[in-house]
């Protein structure tokens, strides 16, 4: 196990900057998750960990050594891909000692080593099979047996669900968070998925354009965004974002914009200014549909017209607008909602969120 630290990371391809002179530190044991839309230099991060990228300029230490020009095998990571990148002629058992025997580790120590990510992994009733015998899940496992194998002090996972259907993500998703558990290796994973973000990390590391927007913990990042890109990004369905003014009401505050005025609690936000243009955010749970859950305290009513309702069993998404603005909602006691319906909807003023218009970044006291 080790700790892995980026000092003013920079990768550059010619005169394009792909990744902008990052700082990160990942402590030893801890499960970090790289999260942001495409081309935004998560996996070329990751790469250049992994030493399969060349750094344009920086420092990366792991476990206390500084390895920029260390090849990829003497840095003590071990790396699964999107891909599997299994040996097609090769049974399971074969694909898992291959890099020992390159090792030359010893034939007794190898088996150990194997026997012991078969078990962890539960791939022994399939050790004489070859990969195109395996289905997608078992395929995923035996990589990351490869991994497992080579004893690192880093895994790093790059997009290594997003081959697999829904209900193989959801049970891999449990196996890797499971088996980083029990090994407790600091493990480094890249995704564009927020929901395998906020489900496997200790720590999630937002980037965007190259450069990194929030690191924190999940619930960190999901209630006090550092800004409108983070917000949006971070939630299912996105946050609801609406246009307005701050406008200061006797001894207190409200928004104003969208067709509502809503109530603003000072303590929590900072640089509020009378007549102050301001973006607002709020989740789809915060527009709570008129019986179909608690009603917020100090809540202020907002009638709509449903044009789009998405059953999902357990939960329906209603997609709403009034002659200002438009919402999605979430109406936790699902029930049959028909297109033009109209509906009461008590909006949550005390989660609301504000951002400045211009820079993006959260006002957030």
């Amino acid at each position: 196990m080790a700790e892995v630290i980026l000092k003013d990371i920079v990768k550059l391809y010619g005169r394009e900057i792909a990744v902008r002179g990052i700082d990160l530190h990942i402590p030893d044991g801890a499960f970090v998750v790289l999260v942001g839309p495409s081309g935004c230099g998560k996996s070329t991060t990751l790469r250049m960990i992994a030493g399969l990228e060349s750094i344009s300029h920086g420092d990366l230490t792991i476990g206390g050594r500084r390895v920029n020009e260390l090849d990829p095998q003497d840095r003590g990571v071990a790396m699964v891909f999107q891909s599997y990148a299994l040996y097609p002629h090769m049974t399971v058992r074969e694909n898992l000692s291959f890099s020992l025997g390159l090792a030359k580790v010893p034939e007794t120590r190898a088996t150990v080593r194997v026997d012991r990510a078969v078990a962890a992994l539960e791939l022994g009733p399939y050790l004489a099979r070859r990969p195109s015998e395996l289905s997608g899940g078992q395929r995923q496992r035996v990589a990351m047996g490869r991994a497992i194998v080579r004893e690192p002090e880093v895994f790093l996972f790059d997009e290594p669900l997003s081959n697999l259907d829904a209900k193989l993500r959801n049970q891999m998703r449990v196996e890797i968070k499971r088996l980083q558990h029990r090994l407790k290796v600091t493990t480094i994973y890249v995704t564009h998925d927020q929901i395998e973000a906020m489900t496997l990390a200790d720590v999630i590391v937002v980037m965007k354009d190259g450069e990194i927007a929030q690191t924190g913990s999940p619930l960190q990042v999901f209630e006090r965004p550092a800004d409108r890109f983070v917000a949006g990004f971070i939630g299912t369905p996105q946050m609801n974002f609406v246009e307005g003014a701050l406008r200061q009401d006797g001894g207190g505050w409200r928004f104003d914009g969208g067709g509502m005025s809503l109530p603003l609690e000072p303590a929590r936000f900072a640089g509020l200014g009378d007549g102050r243009p301001v973006t607002l955010g709020l989740r789809p749970e915060d527009f709570v549909p008129d019986g179909h859950g608690l009603r917020p305290p100090g809540d202020v009513t907002l009638e709509a017209t449903v044009t789009l309702s998405e059953m999902l069993g357990n939960e329906t998404l209603l997609f709403a607008e009034t002659q200002a603005t438009s919402f999605v909602a979430r109406m936790q006691q699902p029930r049959p909602v028909t297109d033009g319906e109209r509906l009461a909807f008590h909006v949550n003023a005390g989660r609301c969120h504000l951002f400045d218009c211009d820079t993006g970044k959260s006002l957030a006291a």
